[in-house]
């Protein structure tokens, strides 16, 4: 539904020649090597099966210089704010969740899997691990999300 979503408002704006919307696996990826001048995730790293493996497809189809683009969750390490954060985000948002949704198990997910990725420095060891370089991170919004960038080698 969110695919049928994104491809009419393409339609509306008449860029149905520029942007086209695709399903597929991360971890193989339907382009050749080297297709694409940067890559972009957002929200989606920690939901991979297998995480290196999806890196390493999204390195695989980016031409060399090519940047990768990662938007995730990321725990506030700030205090009162990762515990009034985490109370929220644990107990509140799953409660509003079976309150206006038909999968009461999604917003407890969240939570989980934001808690098992591996945020931060963690991830850039497995950027760099994976094939890219340079990675960086910049925090955002008091560390609930995270922004990640690195580059494929020349």
């Amino acid at each position: 539904q969110m695919l049928d979503f994104g491809r009419q408002k393409i339609r509306d704006q008449g860029m149905e020649s520029l942007i086209e919307l695709k399903t597929g696996d991360s971890e193989n990826l339907e382009f050749p090597d080297q297709s694409f001048d940067a890559v972009t995730v957002a929200f989606g790293v920690r939901n991979f099966e297998h995480l290196e493996r999806g890196l390493a497809e999204m390195l695989r189809v980016l031409r060399p210089g090519g940047q990768a683009v990662i938007l995730e969750f990321s725990r506030p390490n700030i205090f009162p704010f990762k515990q009034l954060y985490n109370t929220y985000f644990k107990y509140v948002l799953p409660l509003i969740g079976r309150l206006t949704s038909r999968d009461i198990r999604a917003y407890t997910y969240l939570f989980e899997s934001v808690q098992a990725f591996p945020e931060g420095d963690n991830f850039l060891t497995i950027l760099s691990k994976t094939g890219y370089q340079n990675p960086r991170c910049e925090r955002l919004t008091l560390g609930i999300c995270s922004i990640y960038y690195a580059v494929k080698a020349q």
